[in-house]
């Protein structure tokens, strides 16, 4: 196959471990800068460029977008799939996995455990807000992030109250979440490749601070999942229509919840905390599906 794999250069997000597992698995590769990509949207003729030429004849492209050029990333992806190419990541799973406020409600309305959260913009009802999640403490995130940018533990009622007033000055969406104390700077992420759990590990945040983010100085080490922990991951995968998925989980006290449901989860940290080639498993995933006709997106969300 010829794979692209859209990525900025030199970003530590697993392209160039899934750049070397493509070339070992016999396949054609590049890593390709979406954002210096261009798009001919005629019809009948859809094309990609970059450096001034036309992509042509590629298999499948597999996107490592980042959150300051989702927008532009989507297109370029959408682009691709309506020149027939597959994608490893739809784009309407990765705009709605980006979407915090959206993959919420999403695993809410399919049945999936996850901590109380409420959605806020702009409301004067804050004591009201803090009550829904179950008081203080709890988590502030911004609606759109990731790694952890964003993301704000409020551990007394008049300091979410501040920080949650700060955010509603700013007139910017954001999610008010119940804080699970007995997971508190722990966490699960479960790599989910086509329907199946490749790897899992266990996150500890460093020190005092709460988010287990490895790029945060989190501690990994691997973990052995329970059958309901594993069909959880599963699940929620499937629910957000990602074939390739990183799932983080909170153990509380009434089950398993899923913090979030990441699109480009990176390579670096799951495969040296469990030993495994976890993106030789994502080039299988392609060799398996891209002579199959292309899913539909059927999340309708």
């Amino acid at each position: 196959m010829n794979i692209i794999i859209l990525s900025r250069p030199n970003r530590k997000n697993g392209s160039d471990r899934l750049l070397e597992a493509a070339k070992a698995r016999g396949h054609e590769a590049r890593i390709v800068d979406y954002t210096k990509c261009y798009c001919n949207i005629e019809k009948n003729n859809p094309q990609v460029y970059f450096e001034g030429k036309p992509i042509e004849n590629v298999d499948a492209i597999i996107p490592r977008i980042s959150i300051n050029s989702q927008s532009y990333g989507s297109v370029v992806i959408r682009q691709f799939e309506m020149m027939n190419v597959f994608s490893s990541t739809g784009s309407l799973a990765f705009v709605r996995a980006r979407d915090k406020l959206r993959s919420t409600q999403l695993l809410a309305r399919h049945g999936i455990d996850i901590p109380k959260t409420a959605f806020v913009r702009g409301t004067e009802e804050v004591d009201n807000v803090i009550e829904l999640v179950g008081g203080a403490p709890l988590i502030v995130k911004l609606a759109r992030g990731s790694l952890g940018v964003g993301v704000v533990l409020a551990e007394t009622r008049s300091a979410a109250r501040a920080i949650i007033q700060a955010f509603n000055s700013q007139k910017v969406n954001i999610l008010i979440q119940e804080f699970i104390k007995e997971s508190a700077g722990v966490d699960m992420r479960v790599f989910v490749v086509d329907g199946e759990v490749v790897g899992a590990m266990k996150r500890t945040a460093e020190g005092e601070e709460f988010r287990s983010n490895v790029h945060l100085g989190g501690t990994t080490e691997v973990v052995t999942l329970t059958k309901k922990e594993r069909s959880l991951a599963i699940r929620a995968a499937a629910t957000m229509n990602l074939a390739i998925a990183g799932v983080d989980l909170l153990l509380s006290k009434r089950g398993p919840l899923v913090m979030e449901v990441n699109s480009f989860p990176m390579l670096e940290g799951i495969e040296a905390a469990t030993g495994k080639d976890i993106a030789s498993e994502i080039i299988a995933y392609l060799e398996r599906s891209v002579p199959k006709k292309r899913r539909r997106d059927k999340v309708g969300a």
